[in-house]
């Protein structure tokens, strides 16, 4: 079993006297940089110009050690905090190579004030995201939570599924709008997903007997190559990804695709998807699973009053609507497992409301059941396996 991490709280001794903390506000034209310092009284501010690297920054850290050895203070340990944003993680990685602890704070876990109109600055963000950091560092909780590192090929790993889902949403859309089009002149019963749809688009007539006028026309033609464009980019990903894991079958994560791509009814595109969102993380538990996957309840209790206010929906939205999506297929293909049968036993009355809500519950057991089959090799009762993945 691999160790699970834990990013909630900091479990490692944190002597203040000994260490320098720098938080760093990131921005396109100019990065803040404020410190805590050993043995300097002031806490100081820096703003680094336009254009940042991370040598700007490694050199400020390095400045700041001279000056709190000057003070008396040897310095055992440096930590540098980032909030999760646009920038991603490559300076995460670029200052781990260097030998400095780097932590990314999760931006939607530090509290903020609730003023309607809250003043807002970078010198103010800095100084939120500095005691975020002390207080995680103390190992306090609740002061924030951090965001795991990935690795850069552990990142690009996630681009084809990601890619995919985009391309088929913009297929989706573009279809849409054609029909609508269509619909609009009283055009029904005309399939524009055929291959020689636009061959037979002049030929089709209004109620009246008229032809499509020429500029809805053109833009039926345009739409027509978009998606034939947009076609042939989801296939060359699902080609590469076929041709991928038959090159390297136990590279990576590779060989947890190929695991939960032999469960009837669970295909590659998915298998990929969830194995890459969530399933390669070290999550602690099967609570963080459910959390990440974000199809967790969310209640409201205070006093008497006790209510659900629904989904959580705090988590990875491309995990969420994928289980979904997997728990509905699963009533299909997997009548015979416990939790087929476990959700039949529970909506034997029909009601579709009590059906809406316990396929949520369905997708998270689901989502639990595949993060146990991928760690320790526990099959979900009853499920059928495919003889091959590919």
């Amino acid at each position: 079993m691999k160790n699970r991490s834990d990013l909630n709280q900091s479990y490692a001794a944190f002597d203040q006297a000994s260490t320098i903390a720098c938080v760093v506000e990131l921005s396109s034209s100019s990065w803040l940089a404020a410190g805590t310092v050993p043995g300097v009284k002031r806490q100081p501010l820096k703003k680094l110009p336009a254009a940042p690297t991370g040598e700007g920054l490694l050199a400020l850290l390095g400045r700041w050690r001279s000056e709190a050895e000057k003070a008396g203070s040897p310095i055992k340990r440096t930590v540098v905090a980032v909030e999760a944003g646009r920038d991603g993680f490559w300076l995460s990685r670029w200052l781990r190579d260097r030998g400095i602890e780097v932590y990314v704070i999760h931006a939607a876990s530090i509290p903020v004030p609730r003023e309607h109109k809250r003043r807002k600055t970078d010198r103010l963000d800095t100084q939120m995201l500095m005691r975020a950091l002390l207080g995680w560092l103390r190992g306090e909780v609740g002061h924030c939570r951090m965001v795991q590192i990935p690795t850069l090929e552990e990142e690009d790993a996630k681009r084809p599924a990601r890619e995919h889902d985009c391309l088929v949403r913009e297929r989706t859309s573009i279809i849409n709008r054609m029909k609508s089009m269509l619909v609009c002149l009283g055009i029904t019963g005309f399939n524009v997903k055929l291959v020689k749809a636009a061959q037979k688009l002049a030929g089709l007539r209004t109620p009246n007997g008229e032809p499509i006028p020429p500029n809805t026309l053109g833009r039926l033609y345009r739409d027509m190559e978009r998606l034939a464009m947009v076609r042939k980019h989801i296939k060359a990903i699902e080609d590469a990804r076929v041709k991928r894991l038959k090159e390297k079958p136990d590279h990576g994560a590779n060989p947890l695709v190929l695991m939960l791509a032999k469960i009837f009814g669970l295909g590659l595109e998915t298998a990929d998807l969830l194995v890459h969102e969530v399933l390669a993380r070290n999550l602690r538990d099967h609570r963080a699973v459910g959390r990440y996957g974000g199809i967790t309840g969310s209640p409201d209790e205070s006093g008497k009053t006790r209510r659900e206010q629904g989904l959580a929906k705090a988590g990875n939205w491309r995990v969420r609507h994928s289980a979904l999506q997997l728990a509905w297929r699963w009533l299909t293909h997997q009548k015979g497992s416990a939790l087929a049968q476990w959700f039949r036993a529970r909506t034997a009355d029909g009601n579709p409301i009590i059906r809406k809500k316990m396929i949520v519950a369905l997708a998270r057991k689901i989502l639990v059941a595949l993060w146990r089959y991928v760690t320790t090799g526990e099959l979900p009762a009853g499920v059928v396996l495919k003889p091959a993945a590919l």
